[in-house]
């Protein structure tokens, strides 16, 4: 229900995909940036780039059932 009310609203699996890839780049800047811009030194910057990092698998998951019920 849920993936045929994002495709009615012209979500489809080239945008999830797109957005997961887009999320594993921002999971790298995130880290980077937490790391030089912040005191809270490796540990906080690995927090940040995990939290960033979880994004990818749901936007792939995503991807994936919008493909399936494209086809």
């Amino acid at each position: 229900m849920i993936v045929k009310k994002l495709h009615d609203a012209g979500l489809r699996s080239e945008h999830a995909y797109t957005a997961a890839f887009a999320s594993i780049g921002l999971t790298v800047v995130s880290w980077m940036g937490s790391l030089k811009g912040e005191s809270g030194g490796m540990d906080r910057a690995d927090r940040w780039g995990i939290f960033v990092g979880e994004w990818a698998p749901t936007f792939f998951g995503l991807g994936l059932a919008l493909a399936k019920y494209e086809e």
